[in-house]
């Protein structure tokens, strides 16, 4: 299971660059308290997970992994520093400017199947030492220092972007330990519902396939091991529609500044579809990527 202690030794390890990200109340956003983890080389939140998992492997060796996009920016990134040979596999739709950060990163990208899950199929098969992101714990303990730095603020509700499951499951494991009177709500796209379903119903539960703007939690196919360390790790989950998440992503744009991608903008979207469970609390979301192409930045913040 996910470990409060290593969290505490990831804080300790991971490049200060993914660290301290900013994290302000902002009143136009009905004074919600945002984590913003788009500031940093890659634009989101996880280098820190694979900061720490490639501070934690005993064996340097050649890796795979699969990716829509920041995962594999993030083991680039943090393979590059260590001088560790890194393939990437992506889904042949991948976000373009995802993909041209993964090379420039000095990864090798192979674009093949139809999505992310499709390509991590392709990856494992691939016969390199696999990485899975959210399997791999060490990627869920690097994203529980967010919640660390997030418990020196004032908050009675946190809702995280769930995708598979990595950054649920750490964050919840740090504010569960620092602050466990918070509400902790998951969040994911109405159109990607498979861990959330397999949650509520306590089963694995996979999709043919999914339609979602929000690449970065599209899962169809859980991670069982995710689901068992998310046990207990959230109070509620909320599924939330394609065009709240647009208008999300224009609020945060117009009232913070911000370019957040779809994934990151799910926490506010689940405020605005339903308003009344939130009205009254200190709400705080983590603002988990912002990687868009011009095109999407053109068409969805407009």
């Amino acid at each position: 299971m996910i470990s409060f202690d290593r969290i505490q030794r990831a804080a300790q390890r991971i490049n200060p660059v993914f660290l301290h990200s900013p994290q302000f109340v902002c009143e136009p956003l009905f004074h919600t308290l945002l984590k913003v983890e788009t500031l940093n080389p890659i634009r989101c939140f996880k280098g820190r997970g694979a900061e720490w998992l490639l501070e934690t492997l005993e064996v340097r060796e050649p890796l795979v992994c699969a990716s829509a996009g920041n995962f594999g920016q993030a083991m680039a990134y943090a393979c590059r520093a260590r001088g560790i040979p890194l393939t990437v596999y992506a889904a042949a739709n991948a976000n373009r400017l995802k993909v041209q950060r993964m090379t420039e990163l000095g990864a090798e990208v192979v674009l093949t199947g139809e999505d992310f899950d499709a390509a991590k199929l392709a990856a494992r098969a691939s016969g390199g030492r696999f990485i899975e992101d959210a399997l791999e714990l060490a990627t869920a303990e690097g994203a529980g220092t967010i919640g660390i730095e997030l418990a020196t603020a004032s908050f009675d509700t946190l809702l995280v972007p769930l995708g598979n499951g990595a950054l649920l499951g750490g964050v919840a494991a740090a504010i569960r330990a620092l602050m466990p009177n918070v509400r902790i709500v998951g969040v994911q796209a109405a159109g990607a519902p498979a861990m959330t379903e397999s949650l509520m119903h306590g089963k694995t539960i996979t999709h043919p396939s999914i339609s979602t703007i929000a690449d970065g939690i599209g899962v169809r196919i859980p991670i069982p091991a995710a689901l068992e360390y998310l046990d207990g790790a959230y109070d509620e989950l909320h599924l939330v529609k394609e065009q709240t998440i647009l208008k999300a992503m224009r609020l945060i744009h117009r009232y913070a500044g911000i370019v957040v991608e779809p994934s990151g903008a799910v926490g506010l979207a689940a405020m605005l579809e339903d308003p009344e469970s939130f009205r009254g609390r200190r709400n705080a979301i983590i603002l988990c990527g912002g990687n868009l192409t011009d095109a999407q930045i053109r068409e969805w913040l407009a």
